[in-house]
């Protein structure tokens, strides 16, 4: 006797779905569904509107690697901002939590990831190349390393020094008054203000802007 295939209901499509989010479970995809299917008339239709227009009118910043609705993004088409510097971030939500502290007022570039032998993820697999090169063609003077103070984050800002020695810039790291472990996005604000504030030069001082 031949067996039909059985497609997966609506819900169970949805499931498989929101599980491709990172850090959601079966269990999460779960209640996320559940939710939604619960919810008043038209929230369903609003969310999905919501991820079509992200689709349609944000796109990533071809110099910096941000997300934005126009390119280049609004930081990198400010001429008020401080072009000499560049402060490197893991993920386009690292930008938005250093910006809403008000203590940096350079520009950015986004590595969409960092190293980790544990997962497979080598210097080719973030944006390195493109870096490089940016700091090449801008001229910049002082390189901010602001990936995350985890294994991941540190393993990135030591390969990037050592990339970066020979193009004669500064190079310094963000100090730790951010918890040892934490991501960017996740810490309050004024500790993170001070943390670029009181950046310390790899190998050298701190600086006090």
């Amino acid at each position: 006797m031949k067996i039909r295939n059985v497609e997966p209901d609506p819900v169970a499509r949805l499931v498989e779905a929101l599980k491709k989010f990172p850090g959601v479970g079966p269990k999460s995809a779960q209640r996320m569904a559940m939710y939604i299917l619960r919810s008043p008339a038209g929230f369903a239709d609003d969310l999905a509107e919501r991820i079509r227009e992200v689709g349609r009118e944000t796109r990533f910043c071809s110099r910096c690697g941000n997300i934005s609705a126009s390119d280049p993004c609004r930081i990198c088409a400010d001429s008020n901002r401080d072009g000499s510097v560049l402060c490197v971030v893991e993920e386009p939500a690292d930008v938005t939590a250093i910006e809403k502290t008000g203590a940096y007022r350079g520009k950015y570039y986004v590595l969409h990831g960092a190293l980790s032998p544990m997962e497979d993820v080598g210097p080719e697999d973030i944006k390195i190349a493109g870096l490089i090169e940016l700091i090449k063609k801008e001229g910049i003077k002082e390189v901010i390393l602001a990936t995350n103070l985890d294994a991941e984050g540190d393993a990135t800002a030591h390969y990037l020094a050592n990339q970066l020695k020979s193009l004669k810039v500064k190079i310094s790291r963000i100090a730790r008054g951010v918890p040892v472990g934490s991501d960017l996005q996740y810490v309050d604000e004024a500790t993170l203000g001070e943390s670029i504030s009181g950046r310390r030069e790899i190998g050298g001082k701190s600086e006090k802007n």
